[in-house]
Parts: structure tokens; sequence; C-alpha cells
């Protein structure tokens, strides 16, 4: 998902960066769709270490050709991020085989209502009645996708909001752990440690040997598989249209300022809908959509009002 940058001094050239970040949604909202068809026939852990391999050495590759810097000035800093982050990103993954990603990514796009929570009670800044509001249009609105009102939360849909708090976590961690650091060199670290991740992921699970679920039911308690064509095929898919994602999304928060650019990254919500929709023919039903509405809302409000 998203690495923030901060809008340079220069000014800001703010439909272009809209453009920037609209095709970085679109990217992401296409290819978040297919881990379902990955989660088929691999697991979590073998996806994450195959795709960080795919992706790592795509970096490796154009680093020198684009004069790009990987290596951190701060590395326990960046590697303490990147943990957090790469933690955040196992809980997102995760439910994509068991969620629309729309829903999915509604729960990850709780994190500037984290930001806010965690900058007021963990650092003592100021919260005024305008971002109250927007803490509070954002709880109703994940409790709107959740739905409890059908039963008691599964664990399958608090996950994606797990990972929108350490993503809270992470972003904080980009400002005040990693604000000399380039964006290369964070996606680089984020990548890394997700690789790690997958790897011992599939060593546990070799040694626990747990009883595995066909299909997507199995995709968190599958290690290791001969893969097919088609989970590398979309592995690949993942980690090509991540990247490019990515640096659509960092050129945009380098056009305008990140006030600006933030509201527009929530333009992956209605992009992972229709992409659902376009693929899959799934409709979110009209209490989810005016729950992403107002976390929508919430997040525009918490962008816009630095103060108040």
């Amino acid at each position: 998902m998203s690495e923030r940058v901060a809008g340079t001094a220069a000014g800001n050239r703010t439909l272009a960066a809209a453009g920037a970040i609209l095709i970085y949604a679109v990217i992401i909202g296409f290819t978040d769709n297919f881990v379902r068809v990955i989660a088929e026939q691999g697991g979590l852990w073998q996806f994450h270490a195959t795709r960080s391999v795919m992706a790592l050495t795509l970096f490796a590759v154009a680093a020198p050709l684009l004069g790009l810097r990987l290596w951190p000035r701060n590395p326990r800093a960046v590697a303490a991020r990147s943990l957090v982050h790469g933690t955040a990103m196992l809980f997102y993954f995760g439910s994509l085989a068991f969620l629309p990603v729309a829903v999915v990514a509604a729960g990850l796009f709780t994190a500037p209502i984290f930001v806010l929570l965690l900058s007021r009670f963990a650092f003592g800044e100021r919260i005024g009645p305008f971002r109250i509001m927007a803490v509070a249009l954002g709880f109703l609105g994940t409790l709107m996708v959740l739905d409890p009102g059908e039963g008691s939360l599964s664990p399958v849909l608090i996950a994606p909001v797990i990972g929108g708090f350490l993503y809270a976590l992470g972003n904080i961690a980009t400002r005040r752990w990693c604000a000399g650091e380039s964006a290369e060199t964070l996606v680089a670290g984020f990548f890394g440690v997700l690789g790690i991740y997958g790897a011992l992921g599939m060593a546990v699970l070799a040694l626990a040997a747990p009883e595995v679920p066909g299909g997507t039911a199995g995709f968190v308690l599958r290690g290791w598989v001969w893969p097919s064509a088609s989970f590398m095929g979309w592995t690949f898919v993942q980690a090509a249209g991540s990247l490019l994602g990515i640096v659509m999304m960092v050129k945009g928060y380098q056009m305008a300022e990140a006030s600006r650019a933030a509201v527009f990254e929530y333009t992956i919500l209605p992009c992972a809908a229709f992409w659902s929709w376009f693929l899959w023919g799934e409709m979110l039903g009209g209490r989810a959509l005016l729950g992403i509405a107002l976390i929508v809302a919430a997040g525009m409000l918490i962008a816009l009002r630095r103060k108040g």
C-alpha cells in the first residue's frame, strides 16, 4: 500500500498530483483484486516471500539506471518502521482472500483516525472540534462497514482495522524516525521485511504441519507449495503493480502539499469497489457504501484541517 512523501515547497500542481494518485489507485485496486486467485493456489507467506524477491530484484535493476539510493541513513529506524508497516500488510493481504478489496481498504484507511488519536494520547498534540468530529465520523463508518449488528465480529472483519492501526504507527514512524530517508529506501525496507516474514512463516508451517483447508480458506495456514504458472504470474503482477503504483503515488505527493494529496489517495476505495464489480460482479450493500463514504469524509477532514 502507500509510502507518503511530503509535498515540495516549489508549489502545488494539484491537478497533476490528482492524476498521478488516481493512476496509483486504479493499479492497486486492480492488482489487489487478484490476491484471491493467488490465495486459491498458494499461501500468504509464500506470496510475500515471492513478491518481495520479485520487487527487490526490480529495484536492484532500476537503482543504477535511475540513480536510486536504497541504503538507509539510519538502518535501525528504517528497520523498525518497516517492521510495523510490514505487519500491517500481513493483516491487509491476509484479509483480501476473504473480503472484498473495498472493505479491506476501508479498514486500512482508518489509519488517519488512529494517527490522530495516537498523536493526541501518546504525544500530547491538541485535537480541535473538527478533527474530533472526524474521529467520530470515521468510527461510525468503520462500524457500518464491519456491520457487527449481524452477529459478533469475526477475526477476518477485525483484521483490516488492526492493519489500519499498525499502518498509522508506521506513518508516525515515517515522520518521526525516517524524515531524512528517500522514498525508495522506505519501500525497499518494506518489501525486505515482508520477504523475511514470508520465509519465517513458511519455516514455521513446515515444522508445525497444520491441516490446511482447500482453496482460499487455507491461505494463511498454507506453507510452501510448488508454484503454478498462475501463482507466479499474478504474484509478479502484484510486485510490479505495487512498485509502479507507489512510484505514481510518491510523484503525487511531490507535486502537491501532503494535505491535498492525502485527499486524492482515498480514490482507491471507489476504484477497488469498481474492480470488484467489474471483475467478479461483487456489489457492496448500501450500509457498507455509506460507511466507506463516512471514512473518506473523516480522512478528508483530518487531511484538510491541520489545526482545529
